[in-house]
């Protein structure tokens, strides 16, 4: 540089204390400011806030807790990913996950007919040991497949508003989220297209 440069170089050392002007100009790609971290914090926190208002979560995770669920499961981590990261059993991540509306793939993995599963479950008043009896399985599993079809069913009422909302928070602030659309109707869902009606009292409501 010359001796002008140097000399407002100089100058710019002893007002500010910075060795270097550039440094803390320049954030790593991807990265976020405090300020955009507690923004996302306060987004996806509001939003679980109102879940937990309006459906009574089952789970006993707080607030902070599914923020971070909601963040990993983003990120593409599996529930036993999530359930180390929390401290917890994976049942209870399934559990919270789908407080959350937060439906993956796997969770339509079934032995049986899926689409006359749901017809019982969403048209009418079976009990979980009788499901278990019409599906020859035992009582625990027909009550986790009840839990997806509620979940969705629930989901679908609120055009999935919720799930909606928190990767609009991630996108918003340059987070990568992994691609959901597609998971969320699963199999469970998809196989009774002839019961659409019973979904009709949708709401648009925020």
């Amino acid at each position: 540089m010359d001796e002008k440069t140097e000399e407002l170089r100089d100058i710019f050392i002893d007002v500010s204390g910075e060795e270097s002007v550039t440094e803390s100009q320049s954030a790593g790609r991807g990265s976020l400011t405090d300020s955009d971290e507690a923004s996302v914090e306060e987004r996806l926190g509001e939003t679980v806030a109102r879940m937990r208002e309006r459906y009574g979560f089952r789970t006993e995770l707080d607030d902070g807790a599914l923020v971070t669920l909601v963040r990993g499961f983003y990120a593409g981590r599996d529930d036993a990913a999530l359930a180390d990261d929390l401290g917890v059993d994976e049942s209870v991540v399934v559990e919270a996950r789908l407080d959350l509306h937060l439906l993956r793939e796997t969770d339509d993995d079934a032995g049986f007919d899926v689409a006359t599963f749901r017809k019982r479950v969403v048209g009418g008043d079976t009990s979980d040991d009788e499901l278990a009896a019409a599906f020859d399985i035992d009582a625990e599993t027909a009550a986790h497949y009840r839990r997806v079809v509620e979940t969705q069913q629930a989901a679908r009422q609120v055009s999935h508003r919720f799930t909606s909302e928190f990767e609009d928070a991630l996108a918003d602030a340059g987070l990568a989220t992994r691609h959901t659309s597609a998971i969320r109707e699963t199999g469970l869902d998809e196989a009774t297209e002839d019961i659409d009606s019973l979904d009709s009292d949708a709401d648009v409501s925020m």
